[in-house]
């Protein structure tokens, strides 16, 4: 199983935390008002496709960082979701090792805090530490291991996927706030693919190595009274593999497409009629320049 070209059998099962399994924080009218709020976030599932996930909001004092939504049967989280803004970007030194994410009880976590997995894969951050590293706290954040998958590294974490991160965090840098999801997927909806599967050096969890990654963001513009008055979204799809001098601008697709493949809904809180025109947009210069 740890040899990477696993896929025999599905991962250990995994009871969900005592008192977490597939619920979310939205438990008082308080609590959902607050998410109404907050433009990146997914809709909540409600069709029990993922029962043992949990989704938990991370704060620095009363800020949110980001969210995500942790699959605690196969250690995954299946997409963060954040605001970007200059301020979160800057200089401070990269932590030298990760930590378990006290949410979420320890049993669930795979142990990655100073070690990486096994079969070549590198410690991959769904929300980057260059999208955190201007504020301490949350720039620790990002080293949970909850924000952690198996990734290629060379050709693909290194190389177009952070180009990717590059150019969303050059956006936010110029003054813009952007809301991100970053997700894995093992599978498209409705189809069925063989998974590999590794385990990290530090623990013996058998860890599925996710198929697909992507990424979609959002602009919004507002008037002088804040109401949103359009949007934009760009989406990024990408097969889980080796990339060659390509770039990241060849796998912009829609924000509509990434929904039928994933089956979550994006940018819920966004007026209806605005959501439904932005996320059919799927080119890159267009986003970029709105």
């Amino acid at each position: 199983m740890g040899d990477g070209t696993g896929g025999e059998s599905d991962p250990p099962a995994v009871d969900p935390a005592p008192g977490t399994g597939g619920d979310t924080e939205v438990e008082t009218p308080e609590v959902e008002a607050q998410r109404e709020a907050w433009l990146e976030l997914p809709a909540v599932r409600t069709d029990n496709a993922y029962p043992n996930a949990v989704e938990r909001t991370l704060y620095y004092g009363d800020e949110r960082n980001y969210t995500h939504y942790y699959d605690t049967s196969t250690y995954t989280s299946l997409w963060v979701a954040y605001p970007l803004e200059s301020r979160h970007m800057g200089s401070e030194t990269r932590p030298s090792k990760w930590y378990y994410n006290p949410e979420i009880e320890e049993e669930y976590q795979v142990d990655l805090c100073n070690s990486s997995y096994n079969d070549g894969y590198s410690r991959g951050h769904l929300i980057p530490n260059g999208s955190r590293d201007g504020i301490k706290e949350m720039q620790k954040q990002t080293f949970y291991v909850t924000n952690s998958v198996p990734q290629i590294q060379a050709r693909f974490n290194g190389s177009v996927w952070n180009s990717l991160e590059n150019a969303l965090q050059a956006i936010a840098a110029g003054g813009e706030t952007l809301y991100i999801v970053t997700g894995a997927a093992f599978n498209k909806v409705g189809e069925t693919e063989e998974i590999t599967y590794t385990t990290a050096k530090d623990d013996t969890k058998s860890i599925p190595v996710a198929n697909y990654f992507y990424k979609v963001a959002l602009k919004v513009s507002t008037n002088a009274a804040g109401t949103i008055t359009s949007a934009t979204t760009i989406g990024f799809w990408f097969e889980h593999r080796e990339y060659v001098d390509d770039s990241y601008t060849n796998y912009a697709v829609s924000v509509d497409d990434i929904e039928a493949w994933t089956g979550f809904d994006f940018f819920v809180n966004l007026p209806d009629t605005i959501e439904l025109q932005a996320e059919a947009n799927n080119n890159w210069s267009a986003f970029s320049s709105f």
